[in-house]
């Protein structure tokens, strides 16, 4: 029998629950669907929120013949195959999930083949398609980013199962799920199947099973990269070398694990330790060139360093609170005294007028527009 998640799964975008703002009335993909446009797409989002559902669902409004692939155990000869297929006269579509996988000679090898149109391609990533996806693809395709369903959209699809959930069970799935619709389908199924029942005490249960395993496409992949981060952040390299050694032993991706070191770098070390953002790109750039699995040394040198580092978060909240000023405000007028006076009429209009800063002077006077002034964002 299929999972539970398949058998529910939307077969029309009206039945589609969350991401209104892409399938909702008059929105991008709702439109795509229903005049029939045909353009290559990613779809960028976290695990459990729909991206497989909706290309197949813009691949029946084409009519077109769908081609799914994973870019984990995918390659060239793959593609190879798809495009000597006899699709009996009809568009084909290639839905590519885990798109991020491909590396750049597979991705370079399918480029052509979008290029000309000969291939109709939807990537599924977890991941930022910009720093994954090669410049040459990315600028051929449309990107969609997808949200983590609210909780109103996990009831929904809850009650679609037609399985009895009270609401200890309901909101143990909210807290377990976070927002990842096949995550907490298949905890209800596990309970089910394990225990009859789907109660807050048999998703406990089930969560224990030794059916559960680490699982790289989403459900315990996340709940141990959370970990892993908080570890660090709390400066316990015990408990953050635990859980990088388990997503070793499952064969994890260190390119994963590096990148969100590099994050990690700047967000919670920042200006405390500022060479912890150079630890981690060279852990990065070791975990590029060597791979596992000697590279897992790289990692836990790292983590080891990052870990008993100081924190400070206040460049990384300071430019939270600029961003959250420029999305209020817009584009504020720069002070006259330090726009560039290129042209003779911005000279007589008073740009760059009183700025003497190449004595490098701190000056008491703020570069901030007018209307900010006494902000302080770096505290």
């Amino acid at each position: 029998m299929e999972p539970l998640a398949a058998r529910i799964r939307p077969q029309t975008l009206d039945e589609v629950v969350g991401q209104e703002h892409l399938v909702g009335a008059g929105k991008p993909l709702r439109v795509a669907v229903e005049k029939k446009h045909k353009f290559s797409f990613i779809l960028w989002g976290p695990p459990g929120t729909g991206k497989t559902t909706i290309a197949r669902i813009y691949a029946r409004a084409l009519d077109a013949e769908l081609f799914e692939l994973s870019a984990v155990s995918a390659g060239k000869e793959d593609i190879r195959k798809i495009i000597s297929a006899d699709a009996k006269g009809k568009d084909k579509v290639l839905f590519l999930d885990e798109i991020h996988r491909f590396n750049k000679s597979q991705q370079d090898f399918l480029l052509p083949y979008v290029e000309s149109g000969e291939l109709t391609l939807i990537g599924a990533t977890t991941e930022n398609p910009s720093f994954e996806v090669i410049s040459p693809l990315l600028s051929r395709c449309r990107v969609f980013v997808l949200e983590p369903l609210s909780e109103e959209a996990l009831k929904a699809i809850v009650k679609r199962t037609k399985l009895k959930v009270n609401k200890d069970a309901f909101d143990w799935l909210l807290g377990y799920s976070n927002g990842d619709a096949r995550k907490a389908l298949g905890m209800m199924e596990g309970a089910k199947t394990l225990y009859g029942e789907v109660t807050a005490d048999t998703l406990n249960k089930a969560l224990e099973s030794p059916h559960l395993r680490y699982d790289k496409k989403g459900e315990e992949h996340y709940d141990t990269i959370s970990a892993f981060i908080k570890s660090m952040r709390a400066s316990q390299p015990d408990a953050a070398l635990y859980y990088l050694a388990r997503m070793v032993e499952a064969g994890e991706d260190p390119l994963f694990i590096a990148r969100r070191m590099v994050v990690f770098a700047s967000e919670d070390i920042g200006l405390a330790q500022p060479t912890a953002l150079v630890v981690a790109n060279a852990v990065f750039r070791a975990c590029e060139t060597i791979g596992y699995p000697e590279c897992a040394i790289n990692l836990g040198h790292g983590v080891a360093y990052l870990a008993q580092a100081k924190k400070d978060r206040s460049a990384y909240n300071a430019l939270r609170a600029a961003q959250a000023d420029v999305q209020e405000h817009g584009n504020l007028p720069v002070p006259k005294k330090i726009r560039n006076p290129i042209t003779k009429l911005m000279k007589e209009l008073g740009y760059g007028r009183g700025y003497e800063g190449w004595d490098m002077q701190p000056e008491t006077e703020s570069y901030l527009p007018d209307k900010l002034k006494k902000k302080k964002y770096l505290k």
